[in-house]
Protein backbone atom coordinates (compact mmCIF):
# COMPACT_ATOMS: atom_id res chain seq x y z
CA UNK A 1 0.00 0.00 0.00
CA UNK A 2 1.34 3.45 -0.88
CA UNK A 3 2.31 5.84 1.87
CA UNK A 4 -0.23 8.58 2.46
CA UNK A 5 1.14 12.13 2.49
CA UNK A 6 -1.23 13.22 5.25
CA UNK A 7 -1.44 12.52 8.96
CA UNK A 8 -4.55 11.05 10.53
CA UNK A 9 -5.89 10.86 14.06
CA UNK A 10 -5.23 7.38 15.41
CA UNK A 11 -7.75 5.28 17.30
CA UNK A 12 -7.79 2.15 19.44
CA UNK A 13 -7.28 -0.10 16.43
CA UNK A 14 -3.86 1.51 15.86
CA UNK A 15 -2.45 0.61 19.26
CA UNK A 16 -0.41 -2.44 18.08
CA UNK A 17 1.25 -0.40 15.32
CA UNK A 18 1.95 2.49 17.71
CA UNK A 19 3.46 0.12 20.26
CA UNK A 20 5.74 -1.45 17.62
CA UNK A 21 6.98 1.95 16.45
CA UNK A 22 7.65 3.29 19.96
CA UNK A 23 9.43 0.07 20.95
CA UNK A 24 12.05 0.80 18.27
CA UNK A 25 13.55 3.41 20.65
CA UNK A 26 12.00 3.12 24.14
CA UNK A 27 14.37 5.64 25.71
CA UNK A 28 13.60 8.38 23.18
CA UNK A 29 9.85 7.65 23.18
CA UNK A 30 9.41 7.12 26.92
CA UNK A 31 6.91 9.98 27.41
CA UNK A 32 4.53 8.92 24.65
CA UNK A 33 5.01 5.20 25.30
CA UNK A 34 4.08 5.63 28.95
CA UNK A 35 0.88 7.45 28.04
CA UNK A 36 -0.06 4.79 25.51
CA UNK A 37 0.63 1.94 27.94
CA UNK A 38 -1.74 3.50 30.49
CA UNK A 39 -4.39 5.05 28.25
CA UNK A 40 -4.25 3.31 24.87
CA UNK A 41 -4.45 5.28 21.63
CA UNK A 42 -8.05 6.50 21.53
CA UNK A 43 -8.12 10.34 21.75
CA UNK A 44 -10.79 10.34 24.46
CA UNK A 45 -8.66 8.18 26.76
CA UNK A 46 -5.33 9.83 25.90
CA UNK A 47 -6.81 13.28 26.48
CA UNK A 48 -5.22 14.51 23.25
CA UNK A 49 -5.12 13.34 19.64
CA UNK A 50 -2.29 11.08 18.55
CA UNK A 51 -1.48 11.70 14.89
CA UNK A 52 -0.06 8.95 12.73
CA UNK A 53 1.81 8.85 9.44
CA UNK A 54 2.50 5.78 7.31
CA UNK A 55 0.96 3.11 5.15
CA UNK A 56 -2.51 2.00 6.15
CA UNK A 57 -2.29 0.68 9.70
CA UNK A 58 1.51 0.50 9.49
CA UNK A 59 3.14 3.57 11.01
CA UNK A 60 6.40 5.37 10.33
CA UNK A 61 5.75 8.28 12.69
CA UNK A 62 3.43 9.50 15.44
CA UNK A 63 2.90 12.88 17.10
CA UNK A 64 1.09 13.44 20.40
CA UNK A 65 -0.72 16.77 20.03
CA UNK A 66 -1.45 17.79 23.60
CA UNK A 67 -0.06 20.44 25.95
CA UNK A 68 3.27 19.46 24.41
CA UNK A 69 3.64 18.54 20.74
CA UNK A 70 5.79 15.38 20.75
CA UNK A 71 6.74 13.91 17.35
CA UNK A 72 8.65 10.71 16.75
CA UNK A 73 9.57 9.34 13.32
CA UNK A 74 11.46 6.24 12.29
CA UNK A 75 14.84 6.89 10.65
CA UNK A 76 14.35 7.99 7.05
CA UNK A 77 10.75 9.14 7.57
CA UNK A 78 11.46 12.33 9.50
CA UNK A 79 10.99 14.90 6.74
CA UNK A 80 7.94 13.34 5.15
CA UNK A 81 6.34 12.93 8.58
CA UNK A 82 7.22 16.53 9.50
CA UNK A 83 5.41 17.80 6.41
CA UNK A 84 2.30 15.80 7.27
CA UNK A 85 2.33 16.81 10.94
CA UNK A 86 3.04 20.48 10.14
CA UNK A 87 0.06 20.60 7.79
CA UNK A 88 -2.21 19.25 10.49
CA UNK A 89 -0.70 21.50 13.20
CA UNK A 90 -1.12 24.65 11.10
CA UNK A 91 -4.77 23.83 10.45
CA UNK A 92 -5.43 23.13 14.14
CA UNK A 93 -3.57 26.23 15.36
CA UNK A 94 -0.97 26.28 18.09
CA UNK A 95 -2.31 24.81 21.32
CA UNK A 96 0.95 23.54 22.81
CA UNK A 97 3.44 25.28 25.10
CA UNK A 98 6.39 23.25 23.81
CA UNK A 99 7.49 21.11 20.88
CA UNK A 100 9.83 18.47 22.28
CA UNK A 101 11.30 15.13 21.27
CA UNK A 102 14.11 13.66 19.25
CA UNK A 103 15.98 16.38 17.38
CA UNK A 104 15.66 14.47 14.10
CA UNK A 105 11.86 14.72 14.41
CA UNK A 106 11.50 18.14 16.06
CA UNK A 107 13.84 20.17 13.86
CA UNK A 108 12.25 19.47 10.44
CA UNK A 109 8.81 19.99 11.99
CA UNK A 110 9.84 23.32 13.47
CA UNK A 111 11.39 24.44 10.16
CA UNK A 112 7.93 24.12 8.62
CA UNK A 113 5.97 25.58 11.54
CA UNK A 114 8.27 28.51 12.32
CA UNK A 115 6.81 30.87 9.67
CA UNK A 116 3.33 30.45 11.18
CA UNK A 117 4.14 29.89 14.85
CA UNK A 118 7.38 31.81 15.39
CA UNK A 119 9.24 33.41 16.86
CA UNK A 120 9.44 31.09 19.89
CA UNK A 121 10.34 32.21 23.38
CA UNK A 122 13.31 29.83 23.23
CA UNK A 123 14.71 27.23 20.84
CA UNK A 124 17.07 24.55 22.14
CA UNK A 125 18.16 22.42 19.18
CA UNK A 126 20.90 20.43 20.93
CA UNK A 127 19.91 18.63 24.11
CA UNK A 128 21.89 15.43 24.71
CA UNK A 129 19.68 12.46 25.64
CA UNK A 130 21.50 10.37 28.24
CA UNK A 131 20.75 6.97 29.77
CA UNK A 132 22.06 4.49 32.32
CA UNK A 133 21.11 0.81 32.49
CA UNK A 134 23.24 -0.30 35.43
CA UNK A 135 24.02 0.82 38.98
CA UNK A 136 25.34 4.37 39.43
CA UNK A 137 29.09 4.81 39.19
CA UNK A 138 29.28 6.93 42.36
CA UNK A 139 27.84 6.55 45.84
CA UNK A 140 24.19 7.67 46.06
CA UNK A 141 23.24 10.36 48.58
CA UNK A 142 21.44 8.35 51.32
CA UNK A 143 19.29 11.30 52.42
CA UNK A 144 17.49 11.46 49.06
CA UNK A 145 14.12 9.69 49.40
CA UNK A 146 10.56 9.77 48.05
CA UNK A 147 8.62 12.86 49.11
CA UNK A 148 5.63 12.21 51.38
CA UNK A 149 2.24 13.78 50.54
CA UNK A 150 2.36 15.83 53.77
CA UNK A 151 5.62 17.44 52.53
CA UNK A 152 4.07 18.97 49.41
CA UNK A 153 4.13 22.53 50.77
CA UNK A 154 7.85 22.28 51.56
CA UNK A 155 8.58 20.84 48.13
CA UNK A 156 6.63 23.36 46.05
CA UNK A 157 9.00 26.37 46.43
CA UNK A 158 11.91 24.24 45.17
CA UNK A 159 9.79 22.88 42.31
CA UNK A 160 8.75 26.40 41.28
CA UNK A 161 12.36 27.62 41.47
CA UNK A 162 13.54 24.73 39.30
CA UNK A 163 10.85 25.29 36.68
CA UNK A 164 11.49 29.02 36.53
CA UNK A 165 15.26 28.54 36.16
CA UNK A 166 14.92 25.87 33.50
CA UNK A 167 12.01 27.17 31.42
CA UNK A 168 12.47 30.90 31.94
CA UNK A 169 8.93 31.62 33.17
CA UNK A 170 7.15 30.86 36.42
CA UNK A 171 4.66 27.96 36.45
CA UNK A 172 2.45 30.21 38.58
CA UNK A 173 1.78 32.62 35.72
CA UNK A 174 -1.34 30.78 34.50
CA UNK A 175 -4.27 29.58 36.63
CA UNK A 176 -2.44 30.71 39.76
CA UNK A 177 -0.25 27.65 39.54
CA UNK A 178 -3.11 25.22 40.21
CA UNK A 179 -2.24 22.99 37.27
CA UNK A 180 1.44 22.87 38.19
CA UNK A 181 0.64 22.15 41.83
CA UNK A 182 -1.63 19.30 40.76
CA UNK A 183 1.14 17.82 38.60
CA UNK A 184 3.69 17.99 41.46
CA UNK A 185 1.17 16.41 43.83
CA UNK A 186 0.46 13.64 41.32
CA UNK A 187 4.15 12.74 41.11
CA UNK A 188 4.43 12.74 44.91
CA UNK A 189 1.45 10.40 45.24
CA UNK A 190 2.96 8.08 42.62
CA UNK A 191 6.29 7.87 44.47
CA UNK A 192 8.05 9.59 41.56
CA UNK A 193 9.24 12.73 43.38
CA UNK A 194 12.44 12.47 45.39
CA UNK A 195 14.21 15.02 47.56
CA UNK A 196 16.76 15.61 50.29
CA UNK A 197 15.25 17.67 53.12
CA UNK A 198 17.26 19.63 55.64
CA UNK A 199 14.52 20.32 58.15
CA UNK A 200 11.78 21.99 56.12
CA UNK A 201 14.17 23.07 53.39
CA UNK A 202 14.80 21.15 50.16
CA UNK A 203 18.50 20.76 49.32
CA UNK A 204 18.03 18.55 46.25
CA UNK A 205 15.02 17.39 44.25
CA UNK A 206 14.20 15.47 41.09
CA UNK A 207 11.18 13.78 39.55
CA UNK A 208 10.77 10.64 37.51
CA UNK A 209 8.47 12.51 35.20
CA UNK A 210 7.79 9.84 32.57
CA UNK A 211 7.55 6.08 32.91
CA UNK A 212 7.10 3.23 30.46
CA UNK A 213 7.82 -0.47 30.93
CA UNK A 214 11.26 -0.34 29.36
CA UNK A 215 12.55 3.02 30.64
CA UNK A 216 11.84 6.10 32.70
CA UNK A 217 12.88 9.72 32.34
CA UNK A 218 14.25 11.89 35.16
CA UNK A 219 13.17 15.53 35.04
CA UNK A 220 13.43 18.62 37.21
CA UNK A 221 16.83 17.98 38.80
CA UNK A 222 17.58 20.92 41.11
CA UNK A 223 20.05 21.82 43.85
CA UNK A 224 19.51 24.73 46.23
CA UNK A 225 21.76 27.62 45.08
CA UNK A 226 23.53 27.77 48.45
CA UNK A 227 24.59 24.13 48.09
CA UNK A 228 25.81 24.09 44.49
CA UNK A 229 29.38 23.16 43.61
CA UNK A 230 29.58 20.45 46.28
CA UNK A 231 28.73 17.39 44.20
CA UNK A 232 25.21 17.19 45.59
CA UNK A 233 23.64 17.10 42.13
CA UNK A 234 25.65 14.04 41.10
CA UNK A 235 25.17 12.16 44.38
CA UNK A 236 21.47 13.04 44.46
CA UNK A 237 20.98 11.91 40.87
CA UNK A 238 22.78 8.66 41.69
CA UNK A 239 20.22 8.08 44.44
CA UNK A 240 17.40 8.74 41.98
CA UNK A 241 18.93 6.24 39.53
CA UNK A 242 19.25 3.59 42.24
CA UNK A 243 15.63 4.09 43.33
CA UNK A 244 14.24 4.22 39.80
CA UNK A 245 16.02 1.07 38.61
CA UNK A 246 14.93 -0.80 41.74
CA UNK A 247 11.26 0.23 41.72
CA UNK A 248 10.26 1.66 38.32
CA UNK A 249 12.19 0.67 35.16
CA UNK A 250 15.51 -0.94 34.17
CA UNK A 251 16.77 2.01 32.14
CA UNK A 252 16.89 5.59 33.46
CA UNK A 253 17.20 8.53 31.07
CA UNK A 254 17.24 12.31 31.05
CA UNK A 255 17.99 15.11 28.62
CA UNK A 256 20.03 18.20 29.31
CA UNK A 257 20.85 21.47 27.57
CA UNK A 258 24.12 21.23 25.66
CA UNK A 259 25.33 24.50 27.19
CA UNK A 260 24.91 23.17 30.76
CA UNK A 261 28.41 21.74 30.94
CA UNK A 262 28.35 21.31 34.72
CA UNK A 263 25.19 19.18 34.62
CA UNK A 264 26.48 17.09 31.72
CA UNK A 265 29.72 16.40 33.60
CA UNK A 266 27.79 15.46 36.74
CA UNK A 267 25.57 13.01 34.83
CA UNK A 268 28.62 11.42 33.21
CA UNK A 269 30.12 10.91 36.69
CA UNK A 270 26.93 9.11 37.72
CA UNK A 271 27.34 6.77 34.74
CA UNK A 272 24.98 8.24 32.17
CA UNK A 273 26.07 7.98 28.53
CA UNK A 274 24.81 9.89 25.52
CA UNK A 275 22.36 7.82 23.48
CA UNK A 276 20.72 10.45 21.27
CA UNK A 277 19.69 14.06 20.99
CA UNK A 278 16.53 15.93 21.89
CA UNK A 279 15.36 19.38 20.80
CA UNK A 280 12.83 21.75 22.32
CA UNK A 281 10.92 24.79 21.09
CA UNK A 282 9.33 26.81 23.90
CA UNK A 283 6.49 29.30 23.47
Amino acid sequence: MLRTSTARVLDEDDEPAVTRLLASDPVATCVVAGRVEVCGTAPESLGAPLWGFGRGRDLEAVCLAGANLIPFAAPGAERAAAAAFADRARRAGRRCSTIVGTASSVEPLWDLLAPAWGPPRDHRPRQPLMAIDGPPAIAPEPRVRPVRPDELEQLLPAAVAMFTEEVGVSPLRSDGGAGYRARVAELVRAGQSLAWFDGDRVIFKAEIGAVCRAACQVQGVWVAPSHRGRGIGAAGTAAVVEYARRTIAPVVSLYVNDFNTAARAAYRRVGFREVGRYASVLF
